[in-house]
């Protein structure tokens, strides 16, 4: 009897440990090394793990164009796409070969990006379309295959032109940096800059700052209908106050975004704690995280359909009192 009650108490004695959780180590895809995309990445991973130590995320490089296709082929499990394109990727359209069925996304506002139409400020059009049509037509866009420089492709294609025939009507179609098209201008070698960053752009602040007067024009409705529908693309206000020098009143944009990626595998119960996370942490943390990241908003965030929401992250919106679309 006593050894009973001794080995009773030595169990009553002993700490209470709980069962550990199942661990799981995700690789995520982002962008450049010491880019913003990679930043924004390293901070969700250091987040996540913060409040799930139980998920470990793993960032590598990557970038807008190739990251659908590594997570739909399961190189990586999530990371960053753009939503336009990520939308092209999930149904095999340009610039894909084929469709990408195995993507599925956490929604989609996490780091806004304009695209802007900069010209002389001297310029008698207004218009983008008008702009786009004229001959002699001298612009500088971002390098070949970027999402700027293709998004310029398809609204030329829209408007039925192409930088073959900007070039053919003796115009100037110029592909480089963002400092290479930003010299271009300040130089007079172009009169148009068209290009896509997140708010504020350097290369504005820039050229804002220098001996050439310039101004930024909005977009057609149409054309900006056209990516919408066509593409997924969405649309921004610009107003003055962003760009005082370069805007006298708001101007409405073409805008895309940055969408997190994951692949249908990832289990649902990881999905959902890593999207409610980031719902809780909506402004100051995300922000402290990346200035960008202020613009998160859960109820936007499930408006996009260019791919379809994880079945995780659906739980954890409609427990935040967002119901995707």
């Amino acid at each position: 009897m006593l050894t009973r009650r001794l080995t009773l108490g030595s169990a009553l004695a002993l700490p209470f440990v709980a069962p550990a959780r199942a661990q799981t180590t995700l690789e995520f895809v982002a962008g450049s090394l010491g880019g913003g995309w990679y930043t924004m990445g390293a901070g969700i991973a250091a987040l996540i793990k913060e409040e799930n130590p139980e998920i470990q995320i793993r960032v590598v490089p990557g970038g807008g164009l190739a990251n659908p296709t590594r997570i739909n082929n399961g190189q990586s499990q999530m990371g960053w796409g753009i939503d336009a394109f990520a939308a092209a990727a999930f149904k095999g359209e340009e610039p894909y070969s084929a469709a990408h069925p195995r993507l599925r996304c956490l929604g989609t506002g996490y780091s806004p990006t304009d695209h802007y139409l900069l010209a002389r400020a001297d310029t008698p059009v207004t218009g983008m379309r008008e702009v786009l049509s004229q001959r002699g037509l001298k612009i500088g866009v971002p390098q070949r295959s970027s999402t700027d420089e293709m998004t310029l492709q398809r609204i030329l294609r829209f408007i039925g032109s192409s930088p073959d025939q900007i070039r053919s009507n003796g115009g100037r179609y110029l592909n480089g940096s963002y400092n290479d098209i930003a010299a271009a201008f300040i130089d007079g070698q172009v009169d148009y800059l068209y290009f896509a960053l997140a708010r504020p752009a350097a290369i504005l602040t820039e050229i804002a700052q220098g001996r050439r007067q310039a101004k930024l024009l909005g977009f057609d409705n149409d054309i900006r209908a056209h990516l919408i529908e066509r593409y997924s693309y969405s649309q921004a206000n610009c107003p003055p106050t962003a760009y005082p020098a370069l805007l006298q009143a708001p101007i409405d944009v073409t805008a895309m975004d940055s969408v997190i990626l994951v692949h249908e595998t990832v289990p649902e119960a990881v999905c959902e704690a890593i999207t409610r996370t980031l719902i809780r942490a909506k402004g100051a943390r995300l922000t402290a995280i990346h200035s960008s990241m202020g613009a998160f908003d859960p109820m936007e965030a499930v408006k996009y359909t260019g791919v379809p929401l994880h079945p995780g992250a659906i739980k954890a919106f409609r427990a935040a009192g967002a119901n995707p679309a």
